[in-house]
Formats: structure tokens, C-alpha cells, sequence
């Protein structure tokens, strides 16, 4: 029996488990994945945004703006990547500037500090690779970048270390209330709990449609992307929007809080909200849109491309707090499409608070601060390598070459509360196998270190969950069958 049973664990609700953590009560948060910050919280252009594209009036814009004044503080807190960069918003016609002078409005209405309207020489003397055409852009300051995975992680690492339970692999296939509790059918068994709060991203309008009468239609909306090698430095230091459309915030081409240049996202509906596949079409329009912005884009340092599907509701905003026409005790933060990376604190901290105080959950005697992210030893000093070897023998053991990625950087991701259990689990939180090569050269010697630290088979070690396994068979099964069919 649980206080609160959190579904989802995006960086939504993992937000909402450290906020809750902070109360003295039992909490446990149910993720349908192998691991946390498995969907859109892995997928997306890691953009704070500032807030000028939100409609005034919404809880898109209200969340957005409360969230990104909140991450500055949080990410130094947590020691997650994160830079305010700033960005441009670019123009090529006269429509375009009608569209900036909105979007500037609306901006200044939401309460964005810093916003100007600037004209063709300014631009390209801020980012002097811009496509000379341009004819304007809206100049937003208090843009920022950072690592969604790596927030999402730590939100859940600081839920962990004061008490959040974490139960991956743990699909809720059925959700009711009975005799004053919450029950959450999964494979694992039914938990039960006081409170119930839906974060479920893209299966989030499913649980909601459950309980309420008052129905949410959720459509997938894939985004795709192209990823370039850190070696090429991004032509930007601002992240350069393009003019946005009805299907998003346009396409952009921005440096990544690691020094890669990213550049996405195509914006498709689809029907399957886990279909992640990237396509032709979709990332060559992407490549389109980018050279529009960056006339001499090349494809020759591009390492890889993904895709991912954020939860974009029929009614347009957020759906957020107690769920209407359903029993006590139910919330919910629905639809969490663009800007929800940036409003994950705001709505953290304001569902945890309420739902603390429906139940009456006192402030924990002791709340214990984060542990940060280990400093990456690829971005040590030489005197800090040097100290980090004599302290732990296995920072001298390079594991990952592209990135720099040592051995004892993999086994703290895997024993950490929270820890990788996968390649993908590895490579999000320490950057081994996000290099050139792919992990074509490291994902053999992370295999091993994840079955010394976690007692697996190799033939149980997956790439990223349920049958993505790297091995098929042993030396002795295949010459066992070769002899079979003799």
C-alpha cells in the first residue's frame, strides 16, 4: 500500500517523484519501460524554451515560463548539462516577420524577458553562417539548452536517495478505484495506493480515458532528427529556429549542452504512438529546412539519426492537476507535448504540492540532497584525471574512445538507485556508445561490465528492453544444432 502511485517515468514524472519525495510518505512510480527517460524525455531537441510561443492565457504558457526560470537553479542543483545560449527565430519574407511580430507580442504578454525584433545585419553579425537571405528574426535571450535524459535521471536518482520506489518493466494495463484506494493492474502484480498521477506521455489520454467520463483524444505526433559528430563544431552558438507552423515550433539546428549540432524535428501524426522508425521523407525535409538556415549543411559528419513521438492532445494545452469526473485522489499531467522538457519543474513542484497537501503528507524530517553526476572524466583537467586514478584505479580504464568514457564512470551508472540495466541504459547516462562509432567499438566491453555488476548472462544483456538482446546463442548451442540437423 502506497500514499502515491506515480505512472510514467518521463522527465514529467519523475519531477513529480522528487517533489513528492521532499513529504514523508511512500511513493512508487510505475514505468512501462526498461528504464526511465525511455520516450519523448530521450527524444526531443533538449531546448528550455523561454515561453514566446505559448498562446497567453494557457497552461502551456504559464508552465513554460515558471519552468525555465526554474532550470538554471535546478541543473546547477542536480549537475546536469544545461546553457543559456540563446536563440534566433529567423525570417525569409515579410510573412514571416508578421509571424515574429506575434510571437514577440505574445512573448512580452507571457511575461519573456529580453525579446527583441532584429533586422538582417544584426543576425549575421551574431551568427555570421546564417543563410544571407534572411530577412529577420525574433533574438530570445533567455533560450537554453541541456541534457533531457540526463534530467530526467537525475529527478529520479534524488527521488531515490530519500525514499521513491522505481518499478520498471511495469506496464499498467488496467487502473480503478475501490473502497477508497487506487488500484494499477500490472505484470508484476496490482499496486494499490491513496493517490494515483498520470504522467504516462503518449499512453497518457489511455489511463486518463479509464477513469474519466469527461474523454481526451491524444494524437502521436513523430518527430525526427539527424545528429552531427562532436569533432565538427556546430556552426551556432544560438539555436536557430525557423518560423513556426500549426505541427510545432519549426525546424532547428542547434549545439546540444554535449557539443553536438542537432538539427530536427519533421513533425508527422501517426497512429502508433511507440512507432520511432525515422523515414526518408521525414528526414529529408528535415535536410531541406536545414539548409534554409545553413547553406553549407553537410551530411558527412552526421553519426546518426531518432526519432521521437510527443503526446499532442486534440483540445491543444496541457491537462494538468486533479482529473475531472473521476474519483478522489486521481491526477493527472496530460498531453505533455513542446514546451513539456521545460515545464517538467513547474509542474513537478505544483502537482507534488497539491497532492501533499490533499493527503495531508507532512514535510520529511530529513531531506537528503543530491548526489551529483559524476564529473565527466572527458572533461576533467589533467590534475583531475590524474586524482581520479589515484583515487579509483578504474578512471585509467578508457572504455569508450569516442567519448572518453572510463570504467568506473559505467559501473557508478549501473549502481547507482535507479541504475542502468541496458546498453542504451550505459550510454544515456555516461555517453558510452553516443561517439562516432556508435558503441560498435565499447558495447561489448559495457556487455561485460553489466553482467560483473548485475549478475546477468550476456544472453540476457538487451540494448534497450524486452528482445532487443545483442547475443543470439553461444559457441556450444549453434555447433549443438549444427550436429542436430546432421
Amino acid at each position: 500500500m502506497y500514499d502515491v502511485l506515480i505512472i510514467g517515468g518521463g522527465v514529467v514524472g519523475c519531477a513529480v517523484a522528487r517533489k513528492l519525495s521532499q513529504y514523508a510518505g511512500n511513493i512508487a512510480l510505475l514505468e512501462a519501460a526498461e528504464d526511465i527517460a525511455d520516450g519523448a524525455s530521450k527524444a526531443n531537441s533538449g531546448i528550455v524554451h523561454a515561453g514566446y510561443d505559448a498562446l497567453p492565457g494557457t497552461k502551456k504558457a504559464y508552465y513554460n515560463v515558471k519552468g525555465a526560470r526554474m532550470y538554471g537553479k535546478l541543473a546547477r542543483e542536480l549537475g546536469v548539462p544545461y546553457a543559456q545560449n540563446g536563440a534566433l527565430v529567423i525570417g525569409f519574407s515579410e510573412d514571416d516577420r508578421k509571424i515574429l511580430e506575434k510571437l514577440y507580442a505574445q512573448g512580452r504578454e507571457n511575461g519573456v524577458e529580453g525579446l527583441r525584433l532584429i533586422g538582417r545585419e544584426e543576425i549575421l553579425r551574431l551568427e555570421s553562417e546564417t543563410n544571407p537571405e534572411v530577412l529577420c528574426a525574433l533574438d530570445v535571450p533567455g533560450s537554453a539548452v541541456v541534457s533531457p535524459y540526463e534530467m530526467t535521471l537525475a529527478l529520479a536518482y534524488h527521488a531515490a536517495e530519500n525514499g521513491a520506489e522505481f518499478f520498471l518493466d511495469c506496464p499498467v494495463g488496467r487502473l480503478w478505484a475501490e473502497k477508497g484506494k487506487w488500484h494499477a493492474e500490472t505484470p508484476r502484480g496490482v499496486f494499490e495506493a491513496r493517490a494515483v498521477v498520470n504522467c504516462a506521455g503518449a499512453g497518457s489520454a489511455v489511463l486518463h480515458n479509464m477513469i474519466s467520463d469527461e474523454k481526451v483524444e491524444l494524437i502521436p505526433r513523430r518527430g525526427e532528427y539527424y545528429l552531427l559528430d562532436a569533432t565538427v563544431k556546430c556552426p551556432f552558438t544560438r539555436t536557430m529556429f525557423q518560423c513556426p507552423g500549426k505541427m510545432g515550433k519549426g525546424v532547428l539546428v542547434t549545439p546540444t549542452a554535449h557539443g553536438n549540432t542537432l538539427m530536427g524535428p519533421s513533425a508527422e501524426d501517426i497512429p502508433d504512438a511507440l512507432d520511432t522508425a525515422t523515414t526518408r521523407k521525414g528526414l529529408d525535409f528535415v535536410m531541406e529546412k536545414c539548409r534554409l538556415t545553413w547553406p553549407k549543411m553537410s551530411t558527412r559528419a552526421v553519426i546518426t539519426t531518432f526519432a521521437g513521438v510527443r503526446a499532442h492532445l486534440t483540445s491543444g494545452d496541457f491537462v494538468i492537476g486533479p482529473v475531472h469526473s473521476a474519483p478522489d485522489g486521481a491526477y493527472e499531467a496530460v498531453g505533455i507535448e513542446s514546451p513539456g522538457l521545460t515545464a517538467a519543474p513547474a509542474i513537478g513542484e505544483e502537482l507534488g504540492e497539491m497532492i501533499a497537501e490533499d493527503l495531508k503528507m507532512p514535510n520529511r524530517r530529513i531531506f537528503k540532497a543530491p548526489v551529483k553526476l559524476l564529473k565527466p572524466f572527458a572533461a576533467m583537467t589533467e590534475e583531475e584525471r590524474a586524482a581520479a586514478c589515484r583515487e579509483n584505479p578504474e578512471y585509467g580504464r578508457i572504455v569508450c574512445r569516442c567519448e572518453v568514457v572510463t570504467e568506473a564512470e559505467i559501473r557508478d551508472a549501473v549502481r547507482r538507485p535507479v541504475g542502468a540495466r541496458s546498453i542504451d541504459g550505459v550510454k544515456r547516462r555516461t555517453r558510452a556508445g553516443m561517439g562516432r562509432c556508435q558503441g560498435g567499438f565499447c558495447s561489448p566491453r559495457v556487455m561485460e561490465i553489466l553482467c560483473e555488476e548485475t549478475g546477468l548472462s550476456p544472453l540476457e544483456i538487451t540494448k534497450c528492453g524486452g528482445e532487443s538482446r545483442l547475443l543470439a546463442g553461444t559457441l556450444t548451442d549453434i555447433a549443438k544444432e549444427a550436429r542436430d540437423h546432421e
